[in-house]
């Protein structure tokens, strides 16, 4: 049980990472192309440059990220093949509950 509170937990600071660094290429990346606008030459090359080591910068944490993610992703298979019972009855259990809500909705 302690080792899916872990899991969890390592899960959840996997996702805000990947958030808050996605939210940064982001919005780093809307301005770049509002001061691209008008720009030309050289000062548009530099731009483009900078985009590219942006977007070179953005591909390495979502390497990174999906590095640490796998033993996340590891130990989920591992306890869903250890406990297949379970976790059929998890997700009947679940599915059951979204039906009996959006059967509430209509």
């Amino acid at each position: 049980m302690a080792r899916k509170t872990t899991a969890q937990a390592d899960n959840d600071q996997i996702k805000d990472q990947v958030f808050s660094e996605l939210q940064a290429l982001i919005e780093e990346s809307e301005k770049l192309l509002s001061d691209s606008a008008a720009l030309v030459g050289e000062e548009a090359d530099s731009l483009r440059a900078q985009l590219g080591l942006k977007l070179r910068q953005a591909r390495q944490a979502t390497s990174r990220l999906g590095q640490r993610a796998q033993p996340v992703v590891e130990a989920t298979h591992e306890y869903i093949g250890g406990h297949p019972w379970q976790t059929v009855a998890i997700s009947a259990g679940f599915g059951l509950v979204v039906g009996l809500l959006l059967g509430r909705r209509q």
